[in-house]
């Protein structure tokens, strides 16, 4: 069955050959076709067969393009290389696509927006999670021992990286992943409590809720702590 044919932005085969051609003089339409039997691009499709090319279709054959003829890489490493970006990892000048080394953080007190599901979440695997926050592979088992830091499959999200970095600063102070199993039991509850109010399922209403209990437990700890 064909795929649905997507909403604006979308180019047939002959108008993608132009635009690429442009700055790769040889490609061809057999080209883009055997890219796509090779499984690097999959156009949408019309209900008679015609090919759609959204715009990430074209940025992801301009990569393969790019890639074949700057670093000379086969078909086989491209394709990985497009697994690492599909997994919300970023394409690196040369070599393969690395994870963020530092997330975007808003500073101040947090909003709905932080908490925004809509985007595309970072699947790392372990080697990745350990590089890109820098911390070693002992104190990244201690935190998944501890409960702190959770795979889901085979695979870790870009939260785990703030734990892990969070951690390892933490652990300049003394403090080790075991002594913050009660962040983990606090931010269990808290969740548990916004579920009570929204259901399991994550919603605009979530994200408003999450800040406001972040927001509260900030407040809450700098009232507590000793005043200068």
């Amino acid at each position: 069955m064909a795929r649905p044919e997507p909403s604006g932005g979308s180019r047939g085969i002959g108008e993608v050959l132009q635009l690429l051609q442009a700055e790769f003089a040889d490609v061809t339409i057999s080209k883009i076709r055997f890219l796509e039997a090779e499984g690097l691009v999959t156009p949408a499709r019309t209900a008679s067969g015609y090919r759609k090319f959204s715009v990430a279709d074209v940025d992801r054959l301009r990569y393969v393009l790019t890639a074949q003829r700057d670093q000379y890489l086969p078909l086989k490493v491209i394709k990985e290389h497009l697994g690492a970006i599909d997994r919300g990892l970023r394409p690196a000048a040369a070599g393969p696509p690395v994870a963020p080394t530092a997330l975007p953080q808003t500073p101040g007190q947090p909003v709905a927006d932080d908490f925004d599901a809509t985007g595309t979440e970072l699947r790392l695997t372990r080697d990745e999670l350990r590089t890109a926050a820098g911390v070693p592979d002992g104190l990244l088992a201690e935190l998944e021992s501890h409960g702190l830091v959770v795979a889901t499959g085979n695979h870790y999200g870009g939260d785990a990286i703030v734990i892990a970095k969070v951690a390892a600063e933490l652990a300049a102070y003394g403090l080790e992943p075991r002594h913050l199993r009660a962040f983990r039991t606090a931010a269990d509850r808290e969740v548990g409590l916004i579920e009570q109010v929204t259901g399991p399922r994550r919603t605009e209403q979530t994200a408003e809720l999450a800040a406001l209990t972040v927001r509260l437990h900030t407040a809450l700890v700098r009232s507590r702590l000793p005043r200068a």
